[in-house]
């Protein structure tokens, strides 16, 4: 499975930034290697510079064999709350997509 980050330009990314947030998606979703072929994490800060609660945002869109993609939006008060939120929300989408490919 791919795993891509963006940024904005309010939003400080890195190198240990990408890897934790790579790391964290690889241990969360590792169960669905089989069906998910990538992951998109976009993350912004909607306010910019001025501090605001819930001002960030975390989108992870999940690319799924002859699915299409599952997106997911989150926002938090840190990177971290909502980018975990996002993280739970497309764990449970993808348990659910997988109950249904079962079912077929």
């Amino acid at each position: 499975m791919l795993v891509q980050i963006h940024t904005d330009k309010n939003i400080e990314g890195g190198s240990r930034f990408t890897e934790y947030f790579t790391t964290e998606i690889n241990n969360e979703l590792a169960r669905f290697d089989e069906i998910v072929t990538r992951i998109e994490v976009h993350v912004t800060d909607e306010n910019a510079s001025k501090s605001s609660p819930n001002d960030k945002k975390v989108v992870i869109e999940a690319r799924v064999e002859k699915k299409q993609p599952i997106a997911v939006t989150a926002h938090g008060d840190t990177v971290e709350k909502a980018f975990f939120e996002a993280l739970e929300k497309v764990t449970r989408v993808l348990d659910t997509t997988v109950e249904k490919i079962n079912e077929h």
